[in-house]
């Protein structure tokens, strides 16, 4: 069985309790993770440790907290006070688990289906997807991967162009990938909210409710937007259902199509 799972972000106990729920075999068994593995929740290095060492059974997408972890570990930037991976930081396998996360892509293609962590801007068709994705990896991989992490964070450019360098293609690329929520139908990015659908932003909208999304006919499945509630949209599988925040880990069986969910065990 193939299974896609929501943001983990560290809360490693409601993980393997999940994996319970579904029987998950590591022999027969694969797991598609969308992203945030790490982060808020209290076992980040576990669930890293976990992921890299079973990496011919799993796989996953970069999340924005995975990112920020990869920026604070190789760049001067500093982790902030909410940040809960300091152990990987400190830990005796940090390398090895950093270029883990230097070589995971942006976006996995399963079958017909994408896996991102955010979403897909609604001007962008599967290639553009494909192609925009890899040039950020392929800076990930590079000689210069600490130089490139160090000029990714900010806001802007947020309105994709094609006369756009390689630097700023690359931030729009992981800020419409990683943090997207709401978003113009021409792909100009929204960062300061994280409300429900009815709450939407003036002018703006989810990425995915916009009528011109060139993506329409593909399944996505995605995580990140933890207060997202009641989608109904075709072919749209958010998968963040907010287990840091003490609700639920939820896996989809990608091949008898239903959800499993785990309530929380990190808060009580």
């Amino acid at each position: 069985m193939d299974y896609a799972i929501g943001d983990v972000q560290g809360c490693f106990k409601s993980l393997t309790a999940l994996l319970n729920k579904i029987n998950f075999s590591i022999d027969r068994d694969r797991l598609y993770f969308l992203g945030d593995v790490v982060n808020r929740g209290s076992n980040s290095l576990e669930t890293l440790r976990f992921i890299e060492s079973n990496q011919d059974n799993m796989d996953m997408v970069l999340g924005n907290h995975d990112f920020h972890l990869l920026v604070c570990a190789l760049t001067e930037r500093m982790p902030n006070k909410n940040d809960t991976f300091l152990d990987i930081l400190t830990a005796p396998d940090k390398t090895t688990l950093l270029d883990y996360l230097l070589s995971r892509k942006l976006v996995i293609v399963h079958k017909d289906a994408l896996f991102v962590h955010a979403g897909v801007p609604p001007q962008w068709g599967k290639s553009d997807v494909m192609q925009n994705a890899e040039i950020v990896h392929k800076n990930l991989q590079s000689n210069n991967a600490s130089e490139f992490l160090s000029k990714m964070y900010g806001n802007y450019p947020n309105k994709w162009s094609n006369n756009l360098s390689n630097e700023e293609a690359s931030r729009y690329t992981i800020n419409a990938l990683m943090r997207m929520r709401f978003c113009k139908e021409d792909g100009e990015l929204e960062f300061e909210h994280k409300l429900n659908l009815d709450q939407n932003p003036k002018n703006f909208a989810a990425w995915f409710l916009h009528s011109n999304r060139l993506m329409a006919d593909e399944e996505i499945f995605f995580g990140h937007w933890s207060s997202l509630k009641n989608v109904s949209t075709k072919n749209i599988y958010p998968l963040d259902h907010g287990c840091v925040w003490g609700d639920r880990l939820t896996a989809y069986d990608l091949t008898n199509h239903n959800y499993i969910s785990q309530k929380s065990l990190e808060i009580s």
